[in-house]
């Protein structure tokens, strides 16, 4: 079957509503059933990352389901859901979090970590344009294009993520590991508060520490989960 079969099939039931990306190999659509109402996203990809296949056996509120993921004869595809609401990145663009509001987002994120790392992958993008806040407060972490799991049997591959974000080891030096993503989930929260890296303004008092914990430059000196993490916020 093909990528435009599939797409064939899945319009028995879902209207497209926009494209969301055009770029060949890599299209998404934003589909919306016909009769229920319910949003979902369409997303081809020339392989499907693995991580797209485990989160079709997860239900959790701070991640978002996977109805389907196919092996096509040009590509693959899945059917994700939409993550309605504001990004965190579109928060910022007001002003800075309070720290009470910065920990809410955090706990949210935290949490859809401890999944992904209990069962063996590892985010690699925490950023704030990957984090969706909904209506009602609910936080979801999207975007699990370059998650990968981890083996601890030697470095990445390919250098990926977003600069700023990135640990040092995501830069080809060794493998990523959960203490990757606690090493964005400390810039992040950083900017949060700040707007600014921690290496150009570190936020002041008990999360400037926090922050500090998170982001040293090896990974044995940081904190070590995003349970332990959740607790020290």
């Amino acid at each position: 079957m093909t990528f435009e079969e599939y797409f064939e099939r899945v319009r028995a039931d879902y209207a497209p509503v926009r494209a969301l990306s055009k770029k060949e190999g890599n299209e998404a659509y934003l589909l919306r059933h016909k009769t229920l109402g319910k949003t979902l996203t369409l997303r081809r990809f020339p392989a499907l990352p693995p991580v797209y296949r485990f989160l079709m056996g997860i239900s959790h509120p701070n991640l978002p389901a996977v109805y389907d993921a196919v092996r096509l004869s040009d590509g693959d595809a899945a059917l994700i859901e939409y993550a309605d609401g504001v990004t965190v990145a579109e928060v910022l663009q007001t002003g800075p979090y309070t720290y009470a509001g910065a920990k809410k987002v955090l706990l949210g994120v935290c949490a859809a970590l401890d999944v992904l790392h209990k069962n063996g992958f590892v985010h690699r993008d925490i950023k704030p344009e990957n984090i969706v806040v909904s209506d009602d407060g609910r936080v979801k972490l999207i975007d699990f294009d370059i998650a990968r799991a981890f083996t601890g049997q030697g470095g990445d591959t390919r250098i990926l993520g977003t600069l700023g974000y990135a640990p040092p080891e995501q830069q080809g030096l060794s493998e990523t590991d959960p203490r990757s993503d606690i090493y964005a989930l400390g810039v992040l929260l950083n900017v949060m508060l700040t707007l600014k890296h921690p290496s150009v303004s570190l936020a002041p008092g008990r999360a400037g520490k926090l922050v500090l914990a998170c982001t040293a430059i090896s990974p044995e000196k940081r904190v070590q989960t995003v349970t332990e993490l959740a607790e020290k916020l």
